[in-house]
């Protein structure tokens, strides 16, 4: 009786994990949140999605395509890795673009594994998808009017130490030259950034003067635990905690939004840790 018990309770274990382990690589989950400033005269809605690393959710991405549309986004803002490094195929990127530019204006930023794919395959990632209809900035920015609200909207690959690490060595003159750059207007400023240490770590979302910062990499942690949050992370060690959802400055006028992403590279799957894509409503303050 005991046995049967144990092995009852084992094999509810197993249905359970099974189970979240099916969810945390098939399912979409849907986040949203409301920033407001005083910059902002006419809500817009943005919205974020990042590191597909080749996943597909339905037929040709339809059942992400079919979500993303039900939200009605003014501006998709795409934080980099749609594919993986080390795999030639590129349509399920370029098709994801392709659908998602009939619905909203595709903001991209380069991820590490574009950068990577570009130096094994010798492709030219940047013109690929902006064949397929994303606008991508690469350590660029324009200056765009929705809903008659003035927006500057930049993109950058790098770690975005800010310019007190220049001392040391750490920071990047050529990232700090564009970002001193783009920081540099009255206008509400968004930026698209794949890597998220220095905003976690290194007080960038003090050290700059950027309202809202979209990042993706960690993929969360990619295995979740209650209470506890991500168990692993590059640049962020074991046990770092939350690694997804809205980081605010300590006035609040300054934030960091963090997407735990769609996809997944690791050899350990996600776990507890559905795919998202994220709605930001920045609206008067």
């Amino acid at each position: 009786m005991k046995r049967a018990f144990v092995m009852i309770v084992l094999l509810w274990i197993g249905i359970m994990v099974g189970r979240n382990l099916y969810q945390s690589k098939y399912s979409l989950s849907y986040d949203s949140d409301q920033i407001p400033s005083d910059k902002i005269d006419t809500s817009i809605r943005l919205l974020q999605l990042t590191d597909l690393h080749n996943s597909e959710f339905g037929e040709n991405n339809q059942e992400l395509i079919d979500q993303i549309t039900g939200q009605a986004p003014d501006l998709i803002l795409v934080t980099g890795d749609l594919l993986n490094s080390d795999e030639p195929v590129t349509k399920i990127a370029e098709n994801l673009i392709s659908s998602l530019h009939k619905i909203a204006p595709v903001y991209l930023s380069l991820g590490n594994h574009e950068i990577e794919y570009q130096d094994n395959f010798k492709r030219d990632i940047t013109q690929l998808y902006q064949s397929a209809g994303a606008i991508v900035l690469n350590h660029q920015y324009q200056d765009i009017t929705i809903n008659g609200q003035p927006l500057r909207i930049g993109g950058i690959y790098g770690y975005c130490l800010s310019d007190k690490y220049l001392e040391t060595g750490e920071a990047d003159p050529g990232e700090c030259m564009f970002l001193w750059d783009f920081e540099n207007t009255n206008r509400y400023k968004i930026l698209l950034s794949h890597l998220p240490i220095a905003w976690l770590k290194n007080d960038g979302v003090e050290e700059w003067d950027i309202d809202c910062v979209f990042s993706g990499h960690l993929h969360g942690g990619q295995v979740i635990l209650p209470g506890i949050g991500g168990v692993y992370a590059p640049d962020m060690g074991w046990f770092p905690g939350r690694l997804k959802g809205v980081f605010d400055s300590k006035d609040g006028e300054r934030h960091l939004v963090l997407s735990a992403g769609l996809g997944n590279t690791e050899i350990i799957p996600r776990f507890n840790n559905i795919p998202e894509i994220i709605c930001v409503d920045l609206v008067p303050e």
